[in-house]
């Protein structure tokens, strides 16, 4: 395997799993750190070899080499026309004829490096049909590469780790769903021996079918993107999984005429303006009406019914607007008449990471001929709980199709007689029961006296204020910023992710709400070596303008969530309480200056005053007592919040009453 393979500053914090900042601190305090051998001033590249040296004598090596290096040799590989994805895909397709032939390449790879690359094209082509036309210059080095990297992780394994490094790299190519969403949907449409995936990009959901039922006979995907298509179709047939993938628009040019399935199950290109409404006009899968021009969703969602075998099922995410919109009303009404309707179920904010809304998963069922048209629809909301909304929709459908028609916070079946007026509404929430008031004794008395105890301890926290006098300003005390110390190695700051995490997993995440609203982290993920794990005394910043926040964690462990960043101090150098009121104070001062929602605070630019540590702890110590005093008075109104609700709820229902 070549040695001269280079990697950048990303690439070492993923071999050591550690952030990239201290990489960035490697170079400063190690005169051995290996010198860069190309790439840029900002972004310079470091020879594989050199770093992995230096990691493992430092005992900081974390991360397989072997990965790092097949990468960066794929990457290589990468030259004039073709591109990286078109190596990628060779790179899959020589992985299938590893599988499928691994004594032939035994043989093969006995030979010179000429035998090699003038037999392996015709090798690769007589097992798989997924050769692309442009191939490597020089293939010899990568297909050794890859096989050594076979026998750590085997043919499956070594593509998926190729696939995930190379749509890290185009991630605004590429969208995920989140693993949690794709299971819930499948369990509500299955169990299926066929299913079709008509916009199936990564293939997530047929890979997950493949797994989760059994006995599948068939999984079908289509996909606009060449390169994403093709890429499906190798993770699936490393897998063994029977499934035939096309690309191209599915809207425009189906590639799979009069075939059904027992499932169809997609999450389809919203608010899409070019999908054919002009060629489609005539269409024979709108058997519930013609889409709107604007309402690119009815055409899926009519897609996927003419694909679906009688009794079959179609589950699609959708935004929020298809259920309202008026122009879809008459296509809305149809579904529901015809019986093909059956839910339509909320996800909470942020179940679908990037995304401004909170999407809904609709359940639809193509009707047998003959059949009786069902005269309900069942309607859930799962923002309640944004941890277990899986759990919350799948117990609402399955007591559903049992017959249930128990009504819960979260579900509701509506009668279709109900929903067929001048709006067509399937908007869940609009239907689901309203909160109705407490009838346990004293719920309003606890919540006026959490009130009364809330506004004591607000008190108690104006006064202990009374310690700050005031003084003559001083302009003898000379100032730096954040962006300086970090430069001197005085203190750290590290970002949190770009966007949010995709996939399942149970490590908490702090995300900005739970910053601005002082609580306890909210989110989950799945933890990985580029995330960044919070500590006891680590200072975390809102890096959003208009939501100034800041706070001196207590408690390390979490995650670092988008929107986030971290000053990590030396206290024996800096006091954390003192750099967090003054970073708090560069954040107030960037929420008053920003003239858009999107602007953001500048961490480095952030001023404090140069100060000796003792007199830092005493500011300090002030500073905490006006975070104190924030945290006070947001409990104080939210008591004071509740106990309004809660008064005004038990006065309409008549469990409280005034007294003389």
């Amino acid at each position: 395997m070549p040695n001269d393979a280079t990697v950048t500053a990303a690439d070492i914090a993923r071999l050591a799993a550690v952030g990239r900042a201290a990489v960035s601190n490697w170079r400063r305090r190690h005169d051995d750190f290996p010198q860069p051998v190309g790439g840029t001033a900002v972004s310079p590249t470091f020879s594989l070899a050199e770093v992995e040296d230096w990691l493992r004598g430092q005992g900081k090596l974390a991360d397989s080499p072997v990965r790092e290096r097949v990468w960066q040799t794929l990457r290589g590989a990468a030259f004039g026309d073709v591109e990286l994805a078109d190596v990628l895909t060779f790179a899959g397709a020589f992985l299938l004829y590893l599988r499928a032939e691994p004594g032939g390449w035994r043989e093969l790879s006995a030979a010179p490096d000429e035998r090699i690359a003038e037999a392996l094209p015709g090798a690769v082509r007589a097992y798989t049909d997924l050769m692309p036309d442009a191939l490597p210059a020089d293939p010899v080095p990568l297909v050794r590469a890859l096989s050594q990297l076979v026998d750590e992780l085997g043919v499956a394994e070594t593509f998926e780790f190729l696939r995930t490094r190379y749509l890290e790299h185009h991630s605004r190519r590429v969208y995920l769903t989140p693993g949690a969403v794709v299971r819930l949907m499948l369990d509500l449409g299955g169990p299926a021996r066929t299913v079709l995936d008509p916009a199936c990009g990564t293939g997530a959901y047929l890979a997950t079918a493949n797994e989760l039922f059994e006995d599948v006979e068939e999984l079908l995907g289509q996909e606009i993107d060449d390169t994403t298509a093709r890429m499906s179709a190798i993770q699936l047939a490393l897998r063994g999984a029977p499934a035939e993938i096309h690309s191209g628009d599915s809207l425009l040019s189906d590639a799979f005429p009069g075939r059904t399935v027992d499932l169809v199950v997609t999450n389809p290109p919203f608010n899409d303006r070019g999908w054919g409404y002009e060629q489609l006009t005539g269409d024979p899968r709108w058997e519930y009406g013609l889409p709107p021009r604007m309402e690119s969703e009815l055409a899926w969602l009519q897609h996927g019914l003419a694909h679906a075998r009688p009794g079959g099922s179609v589950v699609m995410l959708m935004p929020p607007a298809v259920a309202n919109r008026r122009s879809g009303r008459r296509v809305r009404a149809e579904l529901l008449r015809r019986g093909a309707l059956r839910a339509v179920i909320g996800l909470p904010p942020g179940a679908v990471p990037n995304m401004a809304v909170a999407l809904t998963v609709w359940v639809l069922r193509r009707p047998s001929p003959g059949d009786q048209p069902p005269d309900d629809v069942l309607m859930v909301e799962t923002s309640a709980d944004p941890a277990g909304f899986a759990e919350v929709a799948l117990n609402a459908w399955r007591g559903y199709l049992k017959g249930k028609d128990d009504e819960t916070d979260s579900s509701v079946i509506v009668r279709i007689i109900d929903l067929l007026d001048d709006e067509v509404d399937l908007t869940p929430a609009r239907y689901l029961p309203q909160r109705s008031a407490p009838t346990s004794e004293g719920s309003f008395t606890v919540a006026q006296e959490l009130l009364s105890a809330k506004t004591e301890e607000l008190a108690r926290t104006a006064t202990e204020l009374s310690c700050l006098t005031r003084s003559d300003a001083r302009d003898d005390v000379p100032m730096t910023t954040i962006g300086e110390l970090a430069r001197a190695g005085v203190l750290d700051v590290l970002r949190g992710p770009t966007r949010g995490k995709a996939g399942d997993g149970n490590v908490p995440v702090l995300t900005l709400q739970d910053l601005a609203e002082n609580r306890d982290p909210s989110g989950t993920a799945a933890d990985t070596p580029e995330d960044l794990r919070l500590r006891s005394g680590d200072i975390v910043v809102s890096l959003v303008a208009r939501h100034p926040a800041v706070r001196v964690l207590t408690d390390g462990g979490a995650l670092l969530g988008p929107g986030l960043a971290v000053v990590r101090v030396d206290p024996s150098r800096s006091d954390p309480d003192f750099v967090a009121g003054w970073l708090l104070l560069g954040a107030q001062g960037a929420r008053l200056r920003s003239s858009t929602s999107s602007a953001r605070f500048d961490v480095r630019r952030a001023r404090l005053p140069r100060l000796p540590l003792d007199e830092q702890a005493e500011l300090g110590r002030a500073f905490r007592k006006l975070s104190t005093l924030q945290t006070a008075l947001r409990e104080t109104y939210e008591a004071g919040t509740n106990a309004l609700r809660l008064g005004l709820e038990e006065l309409a229902a008549g469990t409280l009453r005034p007294s003389d």
